[in-house]
């Protein structure tokens, strides 16, 4: 395990974010139990996956990890020429040492952005294909890691591309900071209530002209779900 430490204010240049999204018709990504399996078809999810393929890295929040216990590695067909960087933002190091995550090292590396490096001492004695990111922005002022912090680390590791999957806070503090190029949107034609556990975390709101605009693309039908695209409004 190594630990590397992103200081101050992040660069201006970053890599291109992806929001991927897997929910119901309104917006819903789990039932308020938790139960998220499966919201999408089996063609869906098969997309999913190779959008997992085409990018660099992909991240969750450690709320995805401690729900769903993901793996998080693209399972295609033929499978990818490299595995996409798995990336957790766990400010608090929440991950459990157990989870799939940490069994399949062998499978595709992984890195835990901390946001102090006493979060990362549980992960001391990690051996294989692991990183933990100490992402340290003095400015952010918000809840978990900063965005911006956050990707100009994974720039500096080389990274061109990533996709978020999940969960919603982590979403929210991605578009509230301006940072999603691209959604990737897959509905399925199920209600889940507002009960449900939103995909998109609040962005705090006051005028619809502030709300964070963004371009449809293509819609495509991928078995009994929906697949939306689109960009950011510039």
């Amino acid at each position: 395990m190594s630990i590397s430490v992103s200081l101050d204010r992040p660069s201006v240049s970053r890599i291109q974010v992806t929001l991927k999204l897997a929910t119901s018709l309104d917006g819903r990504i789990a039932t308020a139990s938790g139960d998220s399996k499966w919201i999408t078809g089996e063609e869906a999810r098969a997309e999913a996956h190779r959008l997992r393929a085409a990018h660099d890295a992909v991240l969750v929040g450690s709320g995805t990890v401690l729900a769903d216990d993901p793996e998080l590695t693209a399972r295609t067909n033929p499978p990818p020429a490299q595995q996409p960087l798995r990336i957790v933002a766990d400010a608090r190091g929440r991950t459990p040492l157990d989870a799939k995550l940490f069994q399949t090292l062998d499978k595709a590396p992984l890195a835990i952005a901390i946001g102090n490096i006493a979060a990362g001492q549980k992960y001391t004695g990690v051996r294989g294909n692991f990183e933990v990111w100490g992402v340290i922005d003095g400015t952010w002022k918000g809840p978990g890691i900063s965005p911006a912090a956050l990707l100009d680390t994974a720039r500096q590791r080389g990274l061109a591309t990533l996709m978020i999957e999940g969960g919603g806070q982590l979403a929210a503090s991605f578009v509230k900071a301006g940072l999603v190029d691209r959604i990737e949107w897959f509905r399925a034609p199920i209600l889940l209530g507002n009960e449900g556990l939103p995909g998109l975390g609040g962005l705090g709101l006051e005028k619809v002209v502030d709300a964070p605009t963004f371009v449809r693309t293509r819609v495509k039908e991928v078995g009994v779900d929906l697949w939306e695209s689109y960009v950011r409004k510039t």
